[in-house]
């Protein structure tokens, strides 16, 4: 007989609750973490410019932008780890209340930049938190919803990205014309209002508050016995998937604009086009972020990865270079989408699969965040190819190839699938 019965029955209210305020946390990380690519060129046109008769060029947007974007990855790899260690040791809510201020305040403070080295600076402290944040909402739902719903609910987790780049890309439409790119960076104080929902909503998941009663283990345990396989694959997915979207997919806004077709365009009509490409983009991931956990229940952790991996490396060159239209380009960025962002929704899942509960956060915050470290080189890389190759299309399309490393590292990687949350 068929059990009809529907997924989500047994689920508390408060389940439910935590949930809803974890994925408001990372609605608004994904809107500050995209507001910057949205913003990047005329925030370092501005800053840039010397003077009015000298126009800032292609490449000093791409030199430049990619210093920025890896320094911010640097912070993020920063954050993650930090705070995944501090989340063990204090608790996850505690963290998850720092963290989103943090993120908050600093993309707010970004508006204040004079010069591309200050809006660095100000991406790094705002990367601090965004990293952060992640390692303790991915635990704090893993260890509070049942063990037969958690991949759902990690899914329904990371579709809160795609909400975030929604958001980010109507704050564009809506506001920018107005009020230029440092209004959009002060609508990213916004977020300081989730961190008194969690104060007030969220508690401490008992499986934490047992196992912080028993005893405090340190990092480098997750480099012994069986760990130590968990930690390297999980890096090294973990640093894939960072480096190929970072490294071409977060371009989509300044490819959109180097299009052919859209040349000459007057600005306000270049900003909706941008935010109509990021909508497109970012509705493909939404069914990315979504269709994982079911996939992952039925076919398991590894395949998928796989899939989303493969998915990636096709679909880069396809949408980079093939096109020479912004309508071609349009049709195409959902799928993309669907591949490049998608396999994020992996991570909540499969990495507190890998660690007990007084090494969840700080297991599962190192490999999603290390591997970000050496992945802070992909926007660099990208914008030296782009002087060397004379484009984004084919720049990004050159990083694509990071995929088949991820494709190499799941033959090693340990299946989670049907195994219950380790205490």
């Amino acid at each position: 007989m068929v059990n009809t019965e529907s997924w989500w029955v047994g689920v508390t209210r408060y389940q439910w609750l935590v949930l809803f305020v974890a994925w408001l946390g990372w609605v608004f990380d994904a809107m500050d973490a995209t507001i910057y690519a949205i913003v990047l060129h005329p925030a370092l046109r501005d800053l840039l410019q010397t003077s009015p008769a000298t126009p800032v060029s292609a490449e000093q947007i791409g030199w430049y932008g990619g210093i920025i974007f890896s320094i911010f990855l640097i912070g993020w790899a920063v954050g993650g780890i930090t705070f995944g260690i501090l989340a063990d040791r204090f608790g996850r809510t505690k963290v998850l209340i720092a963290t989103i201020l943090t993120y908050a305040v600093f993309t707010g403070a970004a508006a204040l930049s004079q010069d591309w080295w200050q809006l660095a600076f100000y991406r790094f402290l705002t990367a601090l938190g965004i990293g952060g944040e992640w390692a303790a909402g991915a635990a704090i739902v893993a260890e509070i919803w049942p063990e037969d719903k958690r991949a759902k609910a990690a899914g329904i987790l990371q579709s809160a990205w795609a909400v975030g780049f929604f958001l980010a890309a109507a704050c564009n439409l809506t506001l920018k014309e107005t009020y230029g790119w440092r209004g959009l960076f002060l609508v990213g104080i916004l977020p300081a209002f989730v961190a008194l929902l969690v104060r007030r909503w969220v508690k401490e998941p008992e499986r934490w508050t047992q196992a912080h009663e028993r005893q405090i283990i340190p990092l480098s345990a997750i480099f012994k016995g069986d760990l130590r396989r968990a930690t390297v694959a999980g890096s090294a997915l973990a640093f894939v998937a960072v480096f190929g979207l970072w490294g071409s997919t977060n371009w989509a806004p300044t490819l959109v604009r180097e299009l052919p077709d859209l040349k000459g365009q007057d600005p306000a009509v270049l900003t909706r086009y941008v935010s109509y490409a990021i909508m497109a983009l970012n509705a493909g991931a939404l069914f990315g972020y979504l269709g994982f956990g079911p996939l992952a229940d039925r076919f398991g952790r590894r395949p998928v990865f796989a899939l989303m991996c493969l998915g990636s490396f096709i679909m880069l060159p396809v949408t980079y270079l093939l096109p020479s239209t912004y309508a071609g380009v349009l049709m195409l960025l959902p799928v993309l989408g669907f591949f490049n962002n998608g396999i994020f929704s992996g991570f909540p899942i499969y990495l507190p699969e890998l660690y007990p509960t007084a090494l969840r956060a700080t297991g599962a915050g190192f490999c999603f965040n290390a591997g970000r470290i050496l992945a802070s080189a992909s926007p660099f890389l990208t914008g030296w190819l782009v002087t060397t190759l004379g484009t984004f299309g084919r720049a990004a399309s050159t990083v694509a190839l990071i995929y088949l490393l991820g494709l190499a590292v799941l033959l090693f990687a340990p299946e989670t699938k049907g195994r219950p949350l380790p205490d």
